[in-house]
């Protein structure tokens, strides 16, 4: 069997007993640093073999992954912090371990995008996350330009000498809107630093931080009379029920006030 687990993010107790039980019963443990995990690791008096398993090495340590585990062997993945395979390395190995047929499960935990969605304090009912976005600009705006009418709040990850240009391109797609930057989640300098995406960022980023920024709000134009509007919706291509129900969801007006503009028609 093989083990995603989740870590802690920044204080070492945001770890389960489940989490801590398996880690304690697995052969062997790919990690994303041996070094970084060796602090959760020794502070929990954790003693097993550790591998080398990073996004540099993510193809060729599948074949040695998959040969253990047929070896019999039970493995654990931990990623330097939170959850495996999300924006950290284990996609590829969770398509593999399909298609050979072999067992793996997680062991849920701590998650930055999440705690930040939580902290913002912006609508949380919905959202979409997006997770890094591409070094290069002209992919960070093609990127961005798939999610600018996404009605969900959304979720970035981004690293302290990327945060400013994240933002830039942000607001070069999808206007002015509401953003949250979190960074030093469950630590002691845990901050929120609420901002307009034209503002820009105007503090000195220092590490990793989570922005959090509004979804798209379609705007009403009040101008335009209900009977206007659901003859534009049939216009473009709505059948009669269809259009009443938008009209009528976006003026918060009941569909029975709204069939009297089409009568005859």
């Amino acid at each position: 069997m093989l083990y995603f687990v989740a870590t802690p993010i920044g204080n070492l107790k945001d770890i389960s007993y489940r989490a801590i039980e398996v880690l304690n019963s697995v052969d062997e443990i790919g990690c994303e640093d041996t070094r970084h995990s060796l602090t959760l690791l020794n502070h929990y008096s954790i003693k097993k073999p550790l591998f080398s398993y990073h996004k540099f090495n993510e193809k060729q340590a599948l074949s040695e992954i998959i040969e253990k585990l047929k070896q019999g062997k039970n493995i654990a993945i931990i990623s330097d912090a939170g959850m495996p395979v999300i924006s950290d390395p284990g996609n590829l190995l969770t398509r593999a371990l399909k298609e050979e047929g072999l067992e793996f499960t997680v062991v849920p935990g701590a998650n930055a995008a999440l705690s930040a969605l939580i902290l913002s304090g912006l609508d949380a009912s919905r959202f979409c996350f997006i997770g890094f976005l591409p070094q290069k600009k002209s992919d960070r705006v093609e990127l961005l330009e798939k999610f600018k009418k996404t009605p969900a709040t959304l979720i970035f990850y981004s690293a302290p000498h990327d945060v400013k240009k994240d933002v830039e391109s942000i607001y070069q797609v999808f206007g002015n809107r509401k953003a949250v930057a979190v960074k030093e989640i469950t630590k002691i300098h845990e901050n929120t630093l609420e901002f307009n995406l034209e503002e820009g960022i105007n503090f000195e980023p220092k590490g990793e931080y989570v922005l959090i920024v509004d979804g798209y709000e379609e705007k009403i134009d009040l101008s335009v009379s209900p009977e206007e509007l659901i003859d534009r919706y049939i216009k473009e291509g709505m059948d009669k029920k269809s259009a009443i129900k938008k009209v009528a969801k976006e003026r918060d007006i009941p569909k029975t006030e709204l069939y009297k503009y089409t009568i005859g028609k």
